[in-house]
């Protein structure tokens, strides 16, 4: 399907890559958190799938203007209605030297549906992959599913043999906190491979010198290191520590920028920040209300949304870094409809009444869960809308803490209030539809749906969504869910928040507005 403009204009490349790139460099880089597992379906978020795609790789991905390029598969074509054929690049070899073929994607296929992997929501509409020889597959889906494409850039291929040989055939649950082979241990077909991972300290990674074509880096080695610390990362930055870091913290903006030695890019990301709530028990896990869900009544829910000032949130707390929203999707997401995107009011006084005439006229005690190192000003947030609810007499008991614990306890929905982000992996609205505001299923469907909010006639538009070719029918559908559910107040978004990395100038590389860092783009010049 082709993708918008918009979103084709999203990548902001950096500098360029010449003959003067240099000599082989290492690369030091940070982020404000870490990876969780070497396992690449183990965890579907961002700064996971951006570290494990620099060893990992999808059949089909995305280039510099996240535009679908080949990868492990060199063309694709439907062959029917529910048929694509995938003709596998040749002589491509695993990091320990096994060739990679036909019976890898089916492995890849088996593992990423199996109970405890978290990118199920990726192969959701397959039915089966038959393999036709060890270099072409059929990837065959329960109904016809033209973007299917698009859908796979985070469907990393795993080698069946090593998998096997490690006792690693599954991946494991981060939710329960378990482990095997691959949680620290990495074999895959890309561009730099595994040398050591110290979880929470520091990962590094080495050039594969067996790689399948020419790399655009001069980066021999790359070093990662997740430093929680806003004040600490900059500092490391400034001080030549490090190389590039992400994100820039919204106050240290100007202070980089004016820095001489350093560069800052900034550049709108496709991510939506909303918050969700139970809306399935009978009774919150975490509520002084007790015999009832008070969230399963929409005027509670609306009554949440309109006594948060999200303008002040993105003025604020986000230093004018953030774009409001109503819809679950960005500009240049296909799918994205201006006139949709409206916020319901700010209006304390009319919450206060909602609340009232729902039965609670005092409000109540809720718990709510929080990350304080995966989003930009995550926990800042959390602690503004804290304080909004609390003048329409809503407690919230926040739980802000570090991604390791918060991921595996809301992924096993125990939460009953929590804040989120989400970007189209397809960047088209099936994504969120299918994960977020389907009712949870099976195949992945409503993965995501943490607070399993659920309308019948989402239900039945999803899969229509997912078939139809004509595209002004597929918008209409589109714009149907949606409607429904803000009607329905299913979530409530808050904003897209903006991407700010900061690098020294010496340091040419690729920003997406998938805010997926490819070590393949990055060039580290020599001093003059």
């Amino acid at each position: 399907m082709k993708m918008m403009k918009a979103l084709l204009a999203a990548a902001i490349i950096a500098g360029g890559f010449g003959a003067a790139a240099a000599l082989a460099a290492t690369f030091r880089f940070a982020d404000q958190g870490d990876a969780l597992s070497m396992d690449p379906q183990a965890l579907n978020e961002s700064l996971q799938l951006s570290i494990m795609g620099n060893v990992y790789e999808p059949l089909v991905g995305r280039g510099k203007k996240l535009e679908l390029i080949p990868i492990l598969a060199t063309s694709w074509k439907q062959t029917a209605p529910t048929v694509w054929r995938f003709t596998l690049r040749k002589d491509v070899k695993f990091h320990d030297g096994t060739p990679f073929t036909a019976d890898d994607v089916i492995f890849s296929f088996e593992r990423a549906k199996a109970e405890s992997s978290d990118m199920k929501t990726y192969v959701g509409p397959f039915k089966e992959i038959k393999k036709i020889d060890d270099l072409n597959v059929d990837i065959v889906t329960s109904e016809p599913f033209p973007i299917l494409p698009d859908t796979i850039g985070f469907w990393y291929m795993m080698s069946k043999s090593w998998c096997e040989k490690n006792n690693a055939k599954e991946p494991v649950d981060v939710r329960k906190g378990k482990e095997n082979a691959a949680t620290l241990k990495a074999n895959g077909t890309g561009p730099f491979m595994l040398k050591s991972r110290e979880p929470g300290v520091r990962t590094v990674f080495v050039v594969n010198p067996n790689y399948w074509t020419k790399i655009e880096s001069n980066v021999t080695e790359a070093v990662f290191t997740p430093i929680g610390n806003a004040a600490t990362r900059v500092a490391a930055l400034i001080s030549g520590d490090i190389d590039m870091m992400e994100p820039v913290p919204l106050q240290d903006i100007e202070r980089i920028s004016a820095n001489p030695s350093l560069k800052l890019l900034q550049g709108p990301e496709l991510r939506t920040i909303f918050l969700g709530m139970d809306q399935s028990r009978d009774e919150l896990l975490y509520s002084n209300v007790k015999g009832k869900n008070p969230f399963k009544d929409k005027r509670v829910r609306q009554a949440f949304y309109q006594a948060i000032d999200e303008n002040a949130i993105a003025k604020t707390v986000m230093r004018g870094a953030a774009t409001p929203t109503q819809l679950m999707i960005a500009p240049g997401i296909n799918g994205f409809s201006k006139e949709q995107n409206t916020r319901l009011p700010y209006d304390p006084t009319a919450a206060k009444k909602l609340l009232a005439d729902a039965g609670y006229p005092n409000g109540f005690i809720i718990g709510m869960n929080c990350p304080n190192d995966r989003y930009v000003n995550d926990a800042q947030i959390c602690q503004a809308v804290a304080a909004m609810l609390a003048k329409i007499g809503i407690k919230m008991n926040l739980n802000a803490e570090t991604k390791v614990t918060y991921f595996p306890k809301i992924l096993s929905r125990d939460t009953s209030f929590y804040l989120l982000g989400w970007t189209p992996a397809s960047y088209d609205a099936h994504n969120p539809i299918f994960a977020l505001l389907m009712s949870p299923g099976p195949s992945g469907r409503g993965q995501f749906n943490l607070g399993s909010y659920s309308n019948k006639r989402i239900d039945e538009l999803g899969p229509q969504i997912a078939s139809e070719l004509d595209q002004k029918k597929r918008d209409a559908m589109i714009h149907e869910v949606f409607k429904i559910h803000a009607d329905d107040v299913g979530h409530i978004p808050l904003h897209q928040q903006a991407l700010a990395w900061g690098m020294k100038k010496s340091v040419d590389l690729v920003q997406l507005a998938d805010n997926i860092n490819q070590l393949k783009w990055v060039v580290v010049k020599s001093a003059p």
